[in-house]
């Protein structure tokens, strides 16, 4: 039988014997550590760790090691979570009339690439709703019309937001989804809700960004995955991908590999999200990968 596994990760204040600490505990529980990774941030000041262990004592619960850990967290002050390993994280897509983010998460989920389980589709307009069912998904059209008043935009970001909580959703990806998120969304989605977009911001921005950057001859070309905050497009940064373009190459042929980076780049930042790999260190992230 299967020894049950969990991930253990945490930050506090860095000082001396935090990895002692943590690997001593987990030795007096029953644990045996299959991976750790850490790392002390000499700016802040912070110590960051990561373990994967398993628990190899039968009678150790989930709920006595959460107890008996939250006595050693709240010694050294930390910032502490404990995923159950074998637990797929449940995450709700959001799309606008872009799919290709989309189309590549659906593909890794199907095939067992990215695990995680995916209870909603959501989207302001109708574009992927047979894609979504060929999936077996449940897709939610909640339309915002252009120009809609701040009390329309309210009522459908309140909507979204009881699918999140229906579904308990662990994570939101905006694969695409072209609206503004309110602050109090931001808010109410710290840290749970990732963002891919172009790499030019803020040099391109608005409509058609590949055409501006090949009317300006750009020579590389690229996608960023960030954290969803209320400063635009400036959310701490999990993931970044890059690629040499040339003279020869016309804005369609700068869209495609656009394009590609962004699904690649996306679909990066989600596994490392659902595979407890990132922690916040302030305005950054530490990806222990």
């Amino acid at each position: 039988m299967a020894h049950p596994e969990y991930i253990l990760t945490l930050s506090c204040l860095d000082q001396r014997g935090i990895v002692h600490r943590v690997s001593g505990f987990l030795a007096d529980h029953g644990c045996n550590i299959i991976d750790s990774a850490q790392f002390g941030d000499g700016q802040s000041k912070l110590f960051f760790m990561r373990v994967h262990f398993s628990s190899e004592d039968a009678a150790m619960s989930d709920a006595r090691l959460h107890t008996d850990f939250g006595v050693l967290g709240d010694a050294l002050q930390m910032n502490w979570q404990l995923h159950d390993a074998a637990k797929k994280p449940r995450v709700m897509l959001m799309v606008s009339k872009i799919g290709h983010c989309l189309n590549d998460l659906l593909f890794r989920y199907k095939s067992g690439l990215l695990p995680v389980e995916i209870p909603a589709i959501v989207s302001n307009h109708t574009d992927f709703y047979q894609l979504a069912a060929s999936y077996n998904i449940p897709f939610h059209h909640l339309p915002l019309a252009t120009g809609a008043s701040a009390e329309d935009k309210r009522a459908q970001e309140e909507r979204i937001m009881e699918i999140v909580n229906a579904n308990r959703i662990d994570l939101v990806v905006l694969a695409r989804y072209m609206q503004i998120l309110s602050p109090e969304m931001c808010e109410a989605l710290r840290g749970r809700a990732i963002n891919i977009h172009h790499s030019f911001l803020p040099s391109f921005k608005g409509a058609k960004p590949y055409y501006q950057a090949h009317d300006r001859g750009v020579k590389l070309i690229g996608a960023t995955a960030h954290f969803v905050t209320s400063d635009l497009d400036e959310g701490p940064i999990i993931e970044q991908g890059v690629e040499r373009v040339d003279h020869s190459m016309g804005p369609d042929t700068l869209t495609a590999i656009g394009r590609d980076i962004e699904s690649v780049v996306l679909a990066r930042a989600v596994k490392w999200f659902t595979e407890h790999r990132i922690l916040l260190n302030g305005h950054k992230t530490v990806i222990f990968n």
